[in-house]
């Protein structure tokens, strides 16, 4: 099905899921005008490393239940950039399109970004350009409850503590590949597959679409 519009709410280099919905439309609507939620995919995203997956999260300061997502600041004093890129290193050095997309991704988490907002933003632009996904993208003006049938209202949709709302996962070779681990960061496909990762979204199956 082809839906007019798909809003969803912004995560850290987001899993799989959150890019499937993207071939299913032309327009993403980003939700610009919540609040922030503690442990979600605000702020965090999930990686295969040699021994387990691992977490990777965006440190943030005053992250009180309440507070506008767009008011958010990163928490700088805990250099988690050089953390993040030392664990997607360690991970992924050796995956086939590492040395062709890591600059997208290492410019932008390095970037002075003062909001986590803003650097979630950066870094979906920056997927969307190493899938080729020419999907436009615009955010909310201010907060509905509810939207229309016409619009795929996904908000709140994808969370690390809620089931996986994959039903098919199309399989690829991770780096760490004695068994398939389903739903990591995108950029696990993205260094694995390169070129294919969009095939891998098309092949890929939700329960919700």
């Amino acid at each position: 099905m082809k839906y007019k519009t798909i809003i969803i709410d912004l995560h850290y280099l987001p899993c799989v899921e959150y890019f499937v919905p993207f071939l299913y439309t032309d327009k993403i609507q980003i939700e610009a005008n919540d609040n922030f939620q503690k442990q979600s995919y605000r702020n965090r995203c999930y990686i295969l490393t040699a021994n387990r997956v691992e977490r990777l999260t965006v440190p943030v300061l005053k992250a009180n239940k309440g507070l506008p997502y767009r008011e958010i600041e990163i928490d700088d004093k805990q250099k988690w950039q050089n953390q993040h890129w030392r664990a997607l290193t360690t991970a992924y050095a050796k995956a086939p399109y590492f040395e062709i997309y890591a600059d997208i991704f290492r410019e932008v988490i390095y970037q002075d970004h003062q909001f986590v907002y803003e650097l979630n933003l950066d870094l979906l632009t920056g997927c969307l350009k190493a899938l080729g996904i020419p999907t436009k993208l615009s955010q909310t003006d201010s907060y509905h409850q509810e939207y229309t049938d016409d619009v795929l209202d996904l908000r709140g949709q994808l969370h690390p503590k809620r089931e996986c709302g994959i039903v098919r996962a199309e399989e690829y070779i991770q780096v760490f590949h004695q068994s398939f681990v389903k739903n990591l960061s995108i950029l696990d496909v993205v260094f694995c597959e390169g070129p294919n990762a969009r095939n891998i979204l098309k092949n890929t199956t939700l329960k919700y679409l």
